[in-house]
């Protein structure tokens, strides 16, 4: 039976289009953290940088509604939904950025960017939206090649947390950071009609920041502040969290979820290029045999826009 309570953006080819743009301006921001990331830490720790991204981007996105004069304040009880959307992005960043401790980047990249499945079983149970078999064949081609891509080799014969290394300590990290996304990105569509864009995004980032607030001040003291470590933490905050993030959020009001979270998988090859030219990262071949097979994947799934069905929200 249809939720008369929850709203659902229109899922036409024009709007699915303009999503996919949006998704793709995102990948553009987000591909800029590894560089950021490597130079943050250390000396900050991944609870820091998690809570100083959410607190930076919160700032910014502020600014921004109060530029285009969007109403900012929440109704009488809205808060109590945002909390919980901020208390998902906050595991969300900080079980992936705790993820690189433990396991490599190519696996924690790799496991965090299962939330495309995560989030097509979440969107039939939820929203009703039943992907049909030309998306479910796209999505699991690209999967394919994010796995290619990303080395999927683990190791679980090493293991010890104590020194900071755990290859199945942290990729379970990583799945766990798949599955908040996957939640997090639902929740963006559930809000899509109830809230401008500043005003949402600017709620999520200021209550997990305040989630995160407690662990990042006891740990603050606890190291120097190179300019060069400030300078990249506030650029994590700016840019792929306060720009890119809410360029997500915005492609997610307009196409369906499970497609622009496959959009967004491009941060792998936005990274890549991005290591290579400034950290001089060149891929191997089967690094970019992984990239070829990714862009397949991403191509049949929009090619099959149809495919993507709605229906009404079960309630």
């Amino acid at each position: 039976m249809g939720s008369a309570g929850i709203p659902k953006p229109a899922t036409g080819a024009a709007e699915q289009r303009v999503g996919i743009g949006l998704g793709l301006l995102a990948v553009g921001c987000f591909s800029v953290a590894p560089v950021f990331v490597l130079v943050a830490n250390p000396p900050f720790s991944a609870l820091e940088i998690a809570f100083w991204r959410v607190a930076i981007g919160a700032g910014f996105v502020g600014v921004l509604g109060l530029a285009t004069r969007t109403a900012m304040r929440l109704g009488r009880g809205e808060w109590r939904r945002f909390v919980l959307y901020g208390l998902t992005l906050a595991i969300h960043l900080s079980a992936y950025v705790a993820a690189l401790s433990f396991t490599s980047i190519a696996h924690a990249v790799a496991l965090t960017y299962t939330s495309p499945i995560f989030i097509a079983v979440l969107a039939a149970i939820f929203l009703g939206e039943r992907p049909r078999v030309g998306t479910l064949v796209g999505l699991a081609v690209a999967l394919g090649g994010i796995a290619l891509l990303s080395g999927f080799q683990p190791d679980f014969g090493q293991c010890n947390i104590g020194q900071g290394h755990c290859v199945l300590f942290g990729d379970g990290l990583a799945l766990v950071a798949a599955l908040f996304s996957a939640i997090y990105s639902l929740g963006g569509r559930l809000e899509c009609e109830r809230h401008p864009l500043f005003r949402y995004t600017f709620h999520v980032y200021g209550f997990a920041a305040l989630w995160l607030l407690p662990v990042a001040a006891a740990l603050a003291w606890r190291h120097g502040y190179p300019l060069g470590a400030v300078g990249a933490v506030a650029a994590l905050g700016i840019v792929p969290l306060g720009m890119g993030h809410t360029l997500y959020n915005a492609a997610l009001r307009r196409a369906n979820p499970t497609l622009i979270n496959l959009v967004i998988t491009q941060e792998i090859t936005g990274g890549i290029i991005l290591g290579a030219i400034f950290l001089h990262q060149i891929p191997q071949p089967l690094t970019l045999v992984g990239v070829a097979i990714t862009l397949v994947g991403i191509a049949i799934v929009m090619l099959n826009p149809a495919g993507i069905a709605t229906s009404d929200v079960v309630e």
